[in-house]
């Protein structure tokens, strides 16, 4: 076990399944070269800060409402980043798309799982159900989910891993959504933070 690991920072806007797969990863070692510093939080009560606060994690909330730009609101989680030494960005379901400013201070050091296969359904407004309505309503047979770098081009950045998920007769986007998650997002995700973190200590 290496002694440094990379500080990880995990970026939320709902539920945190995502992040629930991450804080399993690390509690069982697939995630061994980073830990999970911090999450934080664009909207009030996600059920994401509970799983990060029933994990011992550290949790902020940032509103964009409250701040009252896009920039004073990125300006703000850099802040509590820096502040707390991150090395690693992870967004999982962050509802808000970040300046070409933001990733540009933490460049390949942004990871984002987009819930299809890169560059199919992927950029502006393919989100959440939306990805998987419209690969069932364009009939692909497979799916899958892309885990890679975030620039400021919506899920233009660099690919780092990618999983190939069925798609099945009389699949609805829930059914699929679920079938995605569990066979592609949950995997990939850790693994890829995983392998980016080791590199990051590695340098």
């Amino acid at each position: 076990m290496p002694s440094k690991k990379a500080k990880i920072a995990v970026l939320v806007s709902g539920g945190g399944t995502n992040l629930q797969a991450l804080i399993d990863a690390q509690a069982s070692g697939i995630i061994s070269s980073g830990k999970i510093e911090l999450v934080i939080s664009n909207k009030d009560g996600a059920f994401a800060l509970t799983r990060a606060k029933n994990a011992g994690i550290k949790t902020f909330t940032v509103l964009k409402k409250q701040l009252g730009s896009q920039e004073a609101f990125e300006n703000e989680i850099i802040k509590i980043l820096d502040e707390n030494g991150i090395d690693l960005i992870v967004l999982a379901g962050f509802m808000s798309i970040l300046s070409k400013k933001f990733t540009s201070h933490y460049e390949n050091r942004i990871l984002n799982v987009h819930p299809s296969l890169i560059p199919s359904f992927c950029g502006e407004g393919f989100y959440g159900l939306h990805v998987h309505e419209a690969a069932l309503k364009k009939g692909v047979k497979v799916t899958g989910a892309t885990v890679h770098f975030v620039n400021e081009i919506p899920d233009g950045g660099e690919i780092i891993m990618q999983k190939a998920v069925e798609v099945k007769d009389g699949d609805t986007p829930e059914i699929l959504q679920k079938r995605v998650m569990e066979n592609a997002e949950w995997i990939i995700l850790p693994e890829s933070t995983e392998k980016i973190c080791k590199q990051i200590i590695s340098k």
